[in-house]
């Protein structure tokens, strides 16, 4: 039945129903505050109530100094597994709403690791929750047209730490700006940025002065990458004066009292835009709240970089909003933009005044997820079973993360492919639902209560697998079964069963279990195939010890030559043995010395040597390249490196991880082999002999840190327990033939507790690319490891080593605080290897903000290996420019493109989707 687990149920919150009309602000509108335990109104007038109805999870109460509203002092956290934990809310069908998530960790697991994590929209994944700050609100809104009674928000699939959640808010439109025309049954709007400019106070504007609770962030907030490269002369302008917003759905009044203009006839603004390049829905927002002379006015352009045509457009607030303090509101339906956005309004030559920005909204398409084929007869199955814990389960069947019970297909639009509900005290009939499955491969609903007739299953063709063992069923086993082209078991033992058995089940190649049903016999002699007709308990029993027996002898793995017979000789062979143990050491192939000393040509051509010793080119029998390194340390510290080495590589395999074969030690030698890269260390293409006074290029760098980072991450957390490198270097990841990128040279790794919070362990590293929390403290975890990346991310950017002296030999200098002072400074140009030429800048910047996050000094405030890689797949998309953008079909978009302004006229913008690699799954051998 593959592997148990433990079922976790999903209850609905039907929220609507069980609020006091009387105190709610507006139709629509939920505030829970999940891990609350009573209703209560807050400072600004909202009304909230207590997740009590989700069972699954635990609560936890937290403290954070910065933040006393009541709703964040609760959380509500869930298992890190492979279940899905989901809210189910009533809407409204064809009514527009804001959905808002936030998350405040506070330290309720008492630091053991900050969690990142999945939130979805039903099928849709909606965003990932990264936390890098215990004392910082993340927050999460999408805006969407309910199209069911119903909507599901989930949290799953858990990269590290637990999943949690702090607070639940949805937020009811009318009518509403977010009408985005042809889009709307294919994407959803994620709210990416909603500003409030010119206002002096930090604080947001929302409820009540926002009647649908829009939170418009100050431009005053400081945070990195957020709204800089401010030009000179810009100045914060407001009024009291009532200013006419039109419609509620506007930026509310008193947003728009207050503004930036241009004294200097520009204002400039760059910040980061997370999850593009993508398409937007973006809107301007400009009301006059100055006083102007007789003669003065006020026209200017919108320039992006990259787009010249919107230079041409002209923006005119007094011809389009006449008068003084009336809303006006350009903007783009339909506009590709980049993930570092720089905007600049520029006044015309005939304007008297600098540009005015009143307030400004980003929303990112996001593309609705299809959802597993077979969502109507779920749910009319768990409609039936409402009761039940395991009906309860809330979303898609399949998607983000499958039911517990369920199993489904990994097709784009996956579909069933296995139920799992045994003994689940189901009763009745079977349902007719399972018939109509037609995916299905393994149905289990033994050890119920099952009764009735077995239904026809032809509608579920590629049906292999039927358990309906110990239940009550009763009539004539249904000759269609044989009609089931693909049935190889089927087990109804232990019914009610009557009549005779099909001659067409006996003559297939079936397992076939019909015994403890009394009226049940055998039709004819029948038989004549390979069916396997298990006639008593015993007989099962047999057939399952035999198979474990089977399991247990047969060997694992590649056989070794029978030349390597000899496991280990000597002294030093039983030294091996006692620090690896029998079953390390026999994963590990075993050269003799004589087959190392004809691979070499008895150590002819050394291609590299250091500390650890000298590594010699080999050729094997079978034409396989090798490189055999022999540990010059034979003290008893050499001797626990080249173990561990040993003991580690003999159990991990991934695509880029140097590939280990074996090992030798005879005759005082240890001696480790492994496959040959063809193109040397990374260090000698950016600093040494093979830069050819060039150097590799920016998107192979980059593509050389993707793969040495998916290494990596292999090591955190595909490996159990997890393994932290500790002497991550340019000069540990190799280049194969194709200059693909593999991490090697792992004597220093180790092995980390998943239960603990770190190693106590003596530093060990190089100089450079040591973390220096853990020099300090003597505590590794693995953003030990993230740190020594962020400096390879340094080098890549900057073609320096880590520790070099300035021009003058006097002054010893790291790359880290070299690279700090030129990027923080906006001078990341002065960082970029001069032979360096051909590059986005953009994706230049987004990988030198990761590489400084990576090298933060204190290892909670670092990302994970797994963010680090997604930063890098990002900018190598942004590098290769690919024909579509973001989430979205650039197709389907552009082609229906509108806009709010005759002023700027409609626009249509070519772009290029995004999308994430995935890595290849690679098990552990164990």
């Amino acid at each position: 039945m593959g592997n148990v687990r433990i079922l976790f149920p999903f209850f609905s919150l039907y929220i609507l129903l069980l609020m006091d009309a009387s105190i709610a602000q507006m139709p629509g509108f939920i505030s829970l505050d999940c891990g609350g335990s009573e209703n209560f109104t807050d400072e600004i007038g909202l009304n909230w109530s207590p997740d009590n109805y989700m069972l699954s999870g635990k609560r936890a109460n937290i403290s954070v100094a910065s933040e006393t509203r009541r709703q964040y002092t609760t959380l509500r956290y869930f298992p890190a597994d492979n279940n899905k934990y989901c809210y189910t809310l009533n809407v409204v069908s064809r009514t527009r709403y804001l959905i808002r998530a936030t998350f405040l960790y506070g330290d309720f697991n008492n630091y053991k690791e900050y969690p990142k994590f999945d939130i979805s929209f039903g099928p849709t994944h909606w965003a990932t929750i990264v936390i890098s700050d215990a004392n910082t609100i993340e927050s999460q809104e999408l805006i969407f047209l309910a199209t069911d009674p119903t909507i599901s928000i989930c949290l799953s699939n858990a990269t590290s730490g637990q999943p949690f959640i702090s607070t639940l808010e949805l937020r009811q439109f009318n009518g509403s700006i977010y009408f985005i025309n042809y889009y709307e049954n294919q994407f959803f709007l994620s709210v990416l940025a909603r500003i409030n400019f010119g206002t002096e106070s930090d604080a947001p504007v929302r409820y009540p002065d926002d009647p649908f609770d829009r939170i418009w962030q100050s431009d005053s907030v400081k945070k990195a990458n957020y709204l800089v490269d401010v030009a000179p002369g810009t100045e914060k302008i407001s009024t009291r004066m009532p200013v006419d917003v039109s419609r509620d759905e506007r930026p509310p009044e008193k947003v728009m009292q207050t503004a930036v203009v241009g004294r200097n006839g520009s204002l400039t603004y760059r910040l980061n835009l997370d999850g593009f390049p993508g398409f937007a829905w973006a809107f301007f927002y400009f009301a006059e709240i100055e006083d102007l002379g007789p003669s003065d006015t006020r026209k200017f352009r919108l320039v992006l970089p990259g787009n010249p045509d919107l230079s041409k457009a002209v923006i005119n607030i007094q011809e389009n909003a006449p008068g003084k303090y009336r809303q006006y509101e350009p903007g783009y339906y339909n506009i590709s933009l980049p993930f570092v956005f720089s905007f600049r309004f520029g006044k015309t030559s005939d304007s008297t005044m600098g540009p005015l920005l009143n307030a400004m909204e980003i929303n990112k398409y996001l593309r609705k997820g299809d959802g597993s084929a077979d969502v109507p007869t779920l749910a009319a199955l768990t409609a039936a079973y409402s009761s039940a814990e395991w009906a309860q389960e809330g979303g898609d069947p399949c998607l983000p993360a499958p039911w517990s019970w369920v199993e489904c297909s990994s097709d784009p639009q996956p579909s069933i492919v296995s139920i799992k509900l045994s003994g689940k005290n189901l009763s009745g009939p079977i349902p007719v639902e399972f018939t109509k499955l037609s995916g299905l491969v393994e149905l289990w609903l033994d050890s119920n209560s099952l009764s009735g007739p077995i239904p026809d299953f032809s509608g579920c063709p590629n049906l292999k697998t039927i358990h309906l063992e110990d239940n009550h069923l009763n009539g004539n086993l249904p000759s269609s079964l044989a009609d089931l082209r693909n049935l190889r078991e089927l087990y109804v033992q232990n019914n009610l069963l009557s009549g005779k058995v099909p001659s067409g089940l006996l003559n297939k190649d079936v397992v076939l279990n019909y015994t403890g049903n009394t009226d049940l016999r055998k039709e004819g002699n029948g038989g004549k195939h390979r069916n396997i007709i298990i006639g008593l308990t015993v007989g099962a029993t047999v057939l399952l010890v035999a198979a474990v027996t089977f399991c247990i002898l047969m060997p694992k793995g590649k056989k070794t030559p029978s030349k390597r017979g000899k496991f280990l000789r000597g002294l030093a062979s039983q030294k091996l043995v006692s620090t690896l143990g029998d079953t390390a050491a026999e994963a590990a192939p075993c050269f003799t010395l004589s087959e190392i000393e004809d691979a070499t040509n008895n150590f002819e051509r050394e291609i590299g040597s250091g500390g650890f010793g000298v590594v010699y080119y080999g050729r094997l029998k079978d034409g396989k390249e090798i490189a055999v390194k022999i540990l010059a340390n034979d003290s008893s510290q050499g001797q626990r490196e080249f173990s561990n080495e040993v003991s580690l590589l003999s159990r991990i395999h991934h695509r880029n991880l140097v590939e280990f074969l074996g090992y030798c030690q005879e005759d005082g030698k240890s001696i480790l082999v492994y496959e040959f890269m063809h193109n040397g260390t990374l260090k000698e293409h950016l600093c040494g002999p093979l830069t050819h006074g060039q150097g590799i290029n920016w998107i192979k760098r980059l593509e050389i840190a993707e793969d040495a980072a998916k290494g990596i991450e292999y090591l955190h957390r595909g490996c159990v327990p997890r393994i932290i490198h500790r002497d991550l270097k340019t000069r540990n990841i190799l280049l194969d033939k194709d200059m693909r990128a593999k991490v090697s040279d792992f004597g220093l790794s180790k092995l980390a507790d998943d239960g603990a919070t770190h190693v106590s362990s003596a530093v060990k590293g190089t100089f450079g690319y040591l973390d220096p929390e853990y020099y300090m403290l003597q505590r590794l975890t693995d953003k030990s490891d993230v740190y020594s990346f962020g400096v390879i991310l340094l080098e890549l950017i900057s073609g320096q080593e880590p520790i070099s002296n300035e021009s003058s030999g006097m002054y010893c200098r790291h790359i880290v605080e070299w690279a700090k002072m030129h990027i923080e400074s906006g001078d990341i140009e002065g960082f970029i290897d001069r032979r360096l030429h051909e590059y986005d800048i953009q994706s230049m910047r987004k990988i030198a903000e990761k590489a400084l996050m990576c090298v933060q000094p204190r290892g909670s405030m670092r990302p994970s290996i797994s963010e680090v890689i997604k930063e890098i797949q990002d900018a190598i998309t942004i590098e290769k420019g690919a024909e579509t953008v973001g989430e979205g079909s650039s197709d389907e978009i552009s082609r229906h493109s509108v806009h709010s302004s005759l002023n700027l006229g409609s626009l249509d913008f070519d772009a290029s989707e995004h999308y994430s690699s995935i890595d290849d799954s690679i098990a552990i051998d164990s």
